[in-house]
């Protein structure tokens, strides 16, 4: 029994003490027991072998096919499937179980791990980071990486592309907006649509184009912090009249625009709808936005000269 193996998880770490008074650090390990899922034979494969399962797994985490390999084995899924050539497979019959028995004449074995990394130490040692200062407030994290930019560089967004990609959102922040002209070459070489979130960047511009008509949508929030606000909500802009239509749809219970039933809904939708209250603050706001905006331009020239001058002061003295 000694050709096969078991699979355990890392709980901790304790100690044993021996009589004479020595101690010796212990890992303690919770094993899994092990099934026997298939019992391969030299006529089949050329060798022989035995399939062993380890650990519970969803059904709704499955793929179609192992759905199908284990309801022809009889068997409940498992999470991981281990072969190990055997010499002899008469010990062995599908669906028997075993677990650290077959340790039980055996004194010592040998151990493989895999490890996760413990928390940041992954991204640390990846891009060779100190870590934050190990002070008041960060003691217990300092070795947590900090920002790496989020995927603010388009290069960084092109590497994270896949075929389950369908969307790249530019998150324009602050009034600051993204590298629009790399964004929108990136989504056409891969046909892939560009959407900007402009919650933060109203009345901003990116070489004379307004924030939200680049993409093939753009989205502007009017919550109580931003610049044009109606309290709550937002406003969606897109010259794309098929998008715009889908998304009146769906803002209105899944009634379409120009449906003539009433209260007839064409598929499942939501209500977005904003109330005339909203619709009336926004629109006033909307009247005086270029007014709005130069505050705004107006308040961060202040705060800059105010840290310069604050900056300078300490330094003079």
């Amino acid at each position: 029994m000694s050709e096969i193996a078991l699979i355990g998880k890392k709980i901790g770490m304790t100690r044993e003490f021996y009589k004479s008074g020595q101690l010796v650090p212990v890992t303690v390990l919770k094993m899994e027991k092990a099934r026997v899922i298939q019992v391969i034979e030299e006529d089949k494969r050329g060798y022989k072998a035995v399939q062993l399962g380890y650990g519970k797994i969803k059904n709704s985490k499955l793929t179609k096919a192992m759905k199908g390999f284990f309801s022809k084995k009889n068997t409940e899924a498992k999470k991981k499937l281990k072969e190990y050539r055997v010499t002899n497979t008469e010990n062995f019959k599908e669906g028997n179980e075993f677990g650290l028995e077959i340790f039980k004449d055996i004194k010592f074995v040998d151990t493989r791990s895999k490890t996760i990394g413990k928390g940041f130490a992954g991204a640390m040692k990846r891009h060779n980071f100190g870590g934050l200062r190990a002070t008041h407030g960060v003691s217990i994290s300092h070795r947590s990486h900090g920002s790496t930019g989020q995927r603010q560089d388009p290069d960084k967004v092109e590497a994270a592309i896949t075929s389950h990609t369908k969307a790249i959102v530019a998150v324009h922040l602050y009034g600051n907006l993204c590298d629009m002209d790399r964004l929108l070459k990136i989504g056409k070489k891969y046909n892939i649509p560009i959407i900007e979130d402009a919650a933060e960047a109203i009345g901003s511009k990116y070489k004379g184009v307004r924030a939200g008509s680049m993409g093939l949508f753009g989205a502007f929030s009017f919550h109580g912090s931003k610049t044009v606000t109606t309290g709550e909500g937002g406003i969606f802009v897109t010259n794309n009249t098929k998008l715009y239509n889908k998304v009146l749809t769906l803002s209105n219970h899944g009634r379409k625009p120009n449906e003539s039933k009433q209260f007839w809904s064409d598929e499942v939708g939501f209500k977005y709808k904003m109330s005339n209250i909203q619709a009336a603050i926004g629109c006033a706001q909307i009247q005086r936005i270029n007014k709005l905006i130069k505050k705004k331009e107006k308040n961060i020239i202040y705060i800059q000269r105010k840290i310069i001058n604050d900056l300078w002061n300490k330094h003079e003295s």
